[in-house]
């Protein structure tokens, strides 16, 4: 790209709009990029090659800037940002955080950014606080984790960083840690009014792909929404892998004197040779490269391919530097202790406007710190790797060009096996490198032949094609068995390689209290467990399964120390499948191997769920001959908070008569109260409750009983009513006909709440004089207890409702079209997961069902809802169906949000 100039007429100016946003001007591509979003041509930056150290993630602040400006409904409301691995700090993040804190300062009087904010409140239908920032974050890591503000509120402007398998998971309707009710609202809110920026996407290929063909997809549906609400893909890189029109720096960018010190940053490049029968002083090798440093006072920085290498060389350092000034970063972290990294004085010191004249310190990596993370050593020292892979390490080196003594040692066999592909990569890039004469920096690199490089890339996984059958069977999600021809989604994200299986490790209570006896009593599945609380990325660490110091070893560790407790004191473990079942097994049984010496029971791909009398934990890493201590935190899946450091679930041990009940539970949902029976308890007097509670608007369960305050029916379904309004007026406003079908949905949605055995399920005894939507806290004292009694499904009863003809509500139905009616149907019976694409029917546990029969034939309602979802995604599209589901799904969660004011409503209307 050339020496493009756009005028604009637009009231928002960007250049300052962005200085006061970044604290920094913006560059030429900057602006180009934004004119190019602006006017919705896409096309003109679907790929974008730019150099590392030129803020890529600046094209968040333009997004936003753009959609600020957007008077012609152009620009999407979410830009969801993909980067390639689970990082500490990755720059996406801190991106989003510095736009949200800019946008919530009191204290900052900076007009430009006044307007911004005033213009963003615009296109909320959330009435926002003075100080509220009108942005939404989710984040992969820290205060935002993966939170439900994303989705809570779909009109207002919404950052999301993820991963691939946590994004790529969700548009496949499959998301990872999600209940199989949430999954179509994801997919919905993920697909449709989207930006997605695809971070170095040339190290997920097949994902790349695998978003081009739902971009294909969405584009040949005949959505009746229509194409402002496609997926729009953007890929960012680096280090591209070459093909179709790319988005590169401008000619005014070329005489920019910042961008001209970043990209020629002087990185001395230096190859150090080791003899191939001594690979094994690998780590000695690098960690004397590193110690050279000693005594200058630096930041240094230290790659490595394995995790081996790196703690050898970590253990190294320490003994000859002190153990306070070296960190490692590997994937094999526990996401609470990844997290916390970000804090240590070591970290600190690599961060871009740390203070670097101070005693030397080491971080040692391995490919976690190689992409997505903004930090800057003085001097690295590596083994090699591909090609992309050293492009991304030098990346960390010297990143703003303020150096002119940066070195960067690299460790290198000194002959290769031309008959094995990977070494005959590492050769190739060895090659390149030497070309290079010295000079690492980021033009040198540029320079390069592009057929060469990509020679030198790392192997491309074989990429597994998608059909409209394939995207059909992922879509129904109500159906939680096995389905034939739906395969799970991980090899569709990633693709087939050779790369060793992993497995995902984490620990929680359930697994040690609620065993097979409890779980029955309760009539709960360990499934239901996961429903209502989701493993979250800061309780998960994971690593190659099979090995040697791999996971499994370090399961028959712990399995060694099982087997010597009294048989009735031993414990058990959850092993999730990659569908999402769950099967329990004695811990002894994770290490047994069949006549082979291979394990019986597969955990490749799986996620284990340990108890924490397991132990097994050390140092944020999974270390078999660690057994059990009080002093370490096995389960934090509490340590989830909000933005303003309050708990979104928690889980209490306890009554409600308590005397800190009140205050540790305020203003959170009781999703679910679980009894732990005393040992020989046969009569439900000596044991214990189990109470289960969510923040509402922030956590992801289904919360549709109850409440922090017992919610009358008439008073919800008004407030549903009223949220479904302002989002339609907002979303829907140029299509009436959907506006007026998702405001009646609202109003029909909860009909079958009116029903003795529902009511006296949330705790209400008093029905039919009164009529309550949710259980809680009552105004005149005492509380709703919600006790599952039923299985009987309010969606479903709401069905044969609103189909009543001696009701009223089928005569305001039949005033829409008979599409619209359809809509109305299966927006009511998909409000809480179901009827995508049934009402399940199992044995005993029939959904489709109604407890007060009014003479309809429930057979044939039941029968139509499958072929009414059948009709509407072919009408809306996969995507665009989930989509019009979640906004009455979030109306109803907005509402369910509210605080009850003041001397509540307690009657219903009769």
């Amino acid at each position: 790209m050339r020496g493009v100039v756009i005028v604009t007429n637009r009231q928002l100016d960007f250049a300052a709009s962005f200085e006061a946003l970044t604290d920094n001007p913006p560059f030429p591509w900057q602006r180009v990029w934004y004119e190019h979003l602006a006017a919705g041509r896409f096309e003109k930056i679907k790929t974008c090659s730019l150099p590392t150290g030129l803020g890529k993630t600046s094209v968040i602040a333009c997004w936003l800037i753009a959609l600020a400006n957007d008077t012609e409904n152009i620009v999407p409301r979410r830009l969801v940002y993909v980067v390639n691995r689970r990082t500490v700090v990755d720059q996406a993040t801190d991106e989003a955080n510095k736009l949200r804190d800019k946008l919530g300062d009191k204290s900052n009087n900076n007009r430009q950014l006044a307007a911004l904010k005033a213009q963003l409140q615009k296109l909320s239908a959330t009435a926002l606080q003075a100080d509220e920032p009108p942005l939404a974050i989710s984040t992969l890591r820290g205060q935002f984790e993966d939170n439900r503000e994303w989705s809570a509120d779909p009109s207002k402007p919404t950052i999301i960083v993820g991963t691939v398998d946590m994004i790529g998971s969700r548009l496949l309707f499959s998301g990872y840690g999600c209940g199989f009710k949430s999954k179509p609202l994801h997919a919905g809110f993920l697909g449709q009014d989207v930006l997605l920026v695809h971070d170095e996407a040339h190290l997920e290929k097949p994902f790349q792909e695998l978003l081009i063909a739902i971009e294909n997809e969405q584009r040949n549906e005949p959505s009746e929404l229509g194409e402002k609400y496609h997926l729009k893909v953007i890929e960012l890189s680096a280090t591209p892998r070459g093909g179709g029109d790319v988005f590169s720096l401008t000619e005014e960018d070329e005489r920019n004197e910042v961008i001209q010190k970043r990209i020629r940053a002087k990185k001395l490049l230096v190859s150090v040779p080791l003899e191939v029968r001594e690979e094994k002083k690998l780590p000695d090798r690098l960690a004397e490269l590193a110690l050279v440093h000693k005594d200058s006072n630096r930041a240094i920085l230290v790659f490595a391919r394995t995790v081996d290498t790196v703690e050898k060389v970590a253990e190294k350092l320490r003994k000859a530097a002190g153990k306070d000034f070296v960190e490692t970063l590997t994937g094999t972290l526990r996401g609470k202790e990844r997290d916390e990294l970000v804090n240590k004085p070591v970290f600190l010191r690599f961060l871009t406007k740390a203070e670097r004249e101070n005693k030397t310190v080491y971080l040692v990596c391995t490919s976690a710190g190689e992409v997505g993370i903004n930090i800057s050593a003085d001097h690295l020292a590596c083994d090699l790797s591909t090609f992309e892979s050293m492009a991304q390490r030098l990346g960390r080196v010297n990143r703003f060009g303020d150096r002119d003594d940066t070195r960067i040692d690299i460790v290198h066999p000194n002959e290769f096996d031309d008959k094995d592909d990977f070494e005959s990569r590492l050769k190739a890039t060895l090659e390149l490198l030497t070309r290079l004469k010295g000079n690492g920096s980021p033009a040198a690199f540029g320079e390069l032949n592009l057929k060469d490089r990509l020679a030198a890339f790392a192997p491309t996984a074989t990429i597994l094609p998608t059909s409209d059958i394939l995207f059909d069977a992922w879509a129904m999600t109500s159906i939680k068995d096995k389905l034939p021809g739906r395969p799970v989604v991980e090899p569709y994200l990633h693709g087939i390689s050779d790369d060793p299986p992993q497995t995902i490790i984490a620990w929680r209570q359930e697994v040690e209290l609620l065993t097979p006896e409890v779980l029955e009593r309760n009539k709960l599945e360990p499934e239901d467990i996961l429903d209502l609380y989701p493993l979250k990325p800061h309780e998960e660490l994971s690593g190659p399964t099979y090995g040697k110091n791999k996971v499994f070893e370090q399961f028959e560790k712990i399995a060694a120390r099982d087997a010597k407790r009294e048989p009735n004191l031993r414990l058990s473990a959850w092993v999730i499948e990659p569908d999402g079942s769950i099967a329990i097994y004695p811990l002894v049984k994770l290490a047994e191997k069949d006549k082979q010496n291979k394990p019986l029971i597969p955990l490749g791909g799986r996620t284990v769920l340990l108890p924490p009398h397991a132990g097994g934990f050390s140092g944020g890493l999974l270390q078999g001959d660690e057994p059990f201590s009080e002093a370490i935190e096995y389960d934090v899946s509490d340590q989830w908070y909000t933005d303003k450091k309050m708990s979104i679930r928690r889980r209490w041990r306890g009554n409600a008569d308590d005397d800190d009940f009140e205050t540790e539970t305020e203003k959170m949902r009781l999703i679910r109260s679980i009894y732990i029976p005393a040992p020989g308890d046969d009569e439900d007097t000596g044991g214990w409750s189990w109470l289960w509670f969510t923040r509402p608007k922030s956590a992801d369960d289904d919360g549709s009983k109850t409440s922090h305050d017992a919610t009358t029916l008439d008073h919800h379904t008004n407030d549903v009513e009223q949220e479904a309004k302002r989002l339609a007026d907002l979303l829907l406003r140029d299509k009436p006909a959907l506006r007026a079908a998702l405001i009646l949905a609202a109003r029909f949605h909860d009909l079958g709440k009116c029903r003795s055995v529902w009511q006296r399920s949330i705790g209400n005894d008093d029905y039919p004089k009164k009529k309550y939507a949710k259980s809680g806290r009552l105004p005149y004292g005492g509380q709703l207890k919600p006790r599952e009694i039923t299985g009987y499904r309010h969606e479903f009863g709401s069905l044969v409702d609103v189909l009543d003809q001696q009701q009223q509500h089928l005569a305001e139905l039949q005033r829409l079209t008979e599409d619209m009616q359809d809509l109305v149907l299966h927006l009511i019976a998909a409000h809480h997961g179901r009827g995508r694409p049934h009402f399940p029917s199992n044995g005993d546990s029939d959904e489709a069902f109604d407890p007060e029969p009014k003479g309809q034939n429930l057979a044939t309602i039941a029968t139509a809802v499958p072929r009414r979802f059948a009709r509407l995604q072919r009408k809306y599209g996969r995507w665009g169906l989930a989509y019009l589901e979640s906004l009455l799904r979030a109306a109803d969660y907005a509402a369910s949000a509210k605080p009850s004011p003041e001397g509540f409503v307690t009657e219903d209307k009769q």
